[in-house]
């Protein structure tokens, strides 16, 4: 695959992002516009995929959904952009998502990473699938013949387009309902669009309803008496979407079978009895990101109906993906500062003994946000091993000042935490705005209740609906559940993982087979073999 010795001779050479102080200024995409040097690069950069004979790219620590890494790699080396995009799609509804939200489990596991940077494969795949979408070679497909059988998906992020799609595709009659006012989920409206521009998933899902998926909005399906201020269905009625509620026993009794794909949105608060957690200027991050995605959307933030960060010192409570949007959104706002609290310890430079590859890479890195904020001010916003003690009133109900103590991860406490406070080290940081970035623990239960579902605990405090993954089936006759809502929050391409799995089957449950593809760490090896 690629050039014999292409490694070798080619060293690793991704395509960077847009200049970081001038991409802060704006909610365009931080990426790159696929231009010729860039493809040129890129055929150079497919060249370095080696002929390694295990491609660990497809094992259970590189790509979840299967995808034909050494084959499109050689593909785009070759200048056969077309033939790879067919292979490129063999695995994967969405590379444009992958493309450019997922973190690339992939390279980390790219056999070339024992001995030489990996290959770019996160570069490749998004090129292939821009320079497809460019050249019209994507186009719809509706299936010849209808099967008859109708399916209902209760969520439209990955999990549940990946469901339809492949449903869809083989003839069944699906129809998507999503609380939101428009479709894509997370997709839409929890990944800011400086990393995932909504033109790129409005673009699939209007193919996706050119096939035959039918789409419906501002539907929940559930109790108006959940909401709570910051829920996602409440935003959207405060902002003139008509909600029309659904109970899911309907769509049980009306449909041929139904898949919960609702993601895991109620979020994980560590800080719940901290001091002064009820003031106000506190705020969950996905509230902060979602009602910024709207107002972007609906009137390019003219309307004022967004939780602004501008002139605010702000402090984003917990790192990863969510807390570095929260970073890169308040700098586009105007913030007067943003530091970042990281419990955990700052990782090293390179692997450590006990990450050997290829397991993901725990290593040192700064996302696109945190090169932002270098690139202004000189540091990198986030601080390590820090615990939040207290949120300070400014004497009249709101945030003024967050008070933290360092912990060490090297001294748990007896009996307690796993950790011991470090004397000396309190510190009061100033905080106008403060958002939390801390995770999730499970979906909404209030679908779960109404149909009697059971439950699982996968991750400690974690409740999800309890389905195996593989058949993807609850308690409940005809009822499947997919993606975080099953699993817990993970990445979108193990949402695509497991929308592709529940399709398959679904297909199965209502035909009595499955030609369907599905992954093969879905299926089991011998299943997977087999079909």
């Amino acid at each position: 695959m690629g050039k014999n010795t292409g490694f070798i001779e080619y060293e690793r050479n991704p395509v960077g992002y847009r200049d970081p102080v001038q991409r802060a200024k704006d909610y365009g995409e931080i990426f790159n516009k696929l231009e010729l040097p860039i493809i040129d690069k890129l055929q150079t950069q497919g060249a370095r995929c080696m002929d390694c004979g295990v491609p660990f790219c497809q094992s259970d620590n590189g790509c979840p959904i299967d995808n034909l890494i050494p084959e499109w790699n050689d593909l785009v080396y070759r200048g056969r952009w077309r033939d790879a995009i067919d292979r490129l799609h063999k695995t994967n509804n969405f590379p444009e998502f992958t493309g450019r939200t997922c973190p690339a489990p992939c390279e980390g596991a790219c056999v070339l990473g024992i001995i030489e940077p990996a290959v770019t494969i996160k570069n490749i795949e998004n090129a292939i699938v821009d320079k497809a979408w460019e050249a019209g070679w994507i186009e719809a497909k509706p299936p010849k013949n209808r099967t008859g059988k109708t399916v209902a998906i209760v969520g439209s992020g990955p999990a549940g387009l990946a469901a339809a799609a492949q449903l869809n595709s083989v003839g069944h009659s699906v129809t998507v309902f999503e609380r939101a006012d428009r479709i894509g989920g997370l997709l839409m409206y929890g990944i800011p669009n400086m990393k995932l521009d909504k033109g790129v998933v409005e673009r699939r899902i209007a193919l996706l309803e050119e096939e035959g998926v039918e789409f419906r909005t501002c539907v929940h399906v559930g109790k108006q008496e959940d909401f709570a201020p910051g829920h996602m269905t409440q935003i959207m009625a405060e902002r003139g979407c008509k909600i029309e509620f659904i109970d899911p026993q309907k769509l049980v009794d009306e449909y041929d079978a139904l898949l919960l794909a609702t993601g895991a949105t109620k979020p994980f608060d560590p800080t719940g009895r901290t001091p002064g957690r009820d003031l106000a200027g506190i705020h969950f991050a996905m509230d902060f990101l979602t009602r910024n995605t709207k107002s972007l959307l609906d009137s390019k933030l003219e309307d004022n109906a967004f939780l602004s960060a501008k002139d605010l010192n702000v402090v984003v409570i917990g790192g990863g993906d969510t807390g570095a949007d929260c970073i890169g959104t308040s700098l586009r706002h105007g913030c007067m500062s943003v530091v970042n609290f990281e419990l955990l310890d700052c990782p090293p430079d390179e692997r450590a003994a006990n990450n050997p590859w290829p397991t993901w890479p725990r290593i040192y890195r700064l996302d696109y946000s945190h090169e932002e904020v270098k690139a202004q001010t000189g540091h990198d916003p986030r601080t390590y091993h820090i615990l939040t003690k207290e949120y300070v009133d400014d004497g009249n109900g709101h945030i003024k000042a967050v008070r933290t103590v360092e912990i060490d991860w090297s001294k748990p406490t007896d009996g307690g935490p796993p950790w011991t406070e470090v004397e000396g080290t309190e510190k009061e940081w100033p905080a106008d705005l403060v958002l939390l970035a801390t995770g999730f623990v499970g979906p909404e239960k209030t679908v779960g209740d109404m149909l009697g579902l059971e439950t699982q605990n996968p991750r400690g405090n974690w409740e999800t609906f309890k389905a195996e993954h593989g058949d993807f089936a609850t308690n409940v006759d005809s009822v499947f559940a997919a993606g975080d809502c099953r699993r817990g929050q993970s990445l979108v391409v193990w949402a695509i993982n497991e929308g592709r799995g529940a399709a398959r089957a679904i297909d199965a449950y209502l035909t009595g087979s499955s030609t369907l593809p599905a992954p093969g760490v879905t299926l089991g090896d011998a299943v997977a073999a087999a079909g």
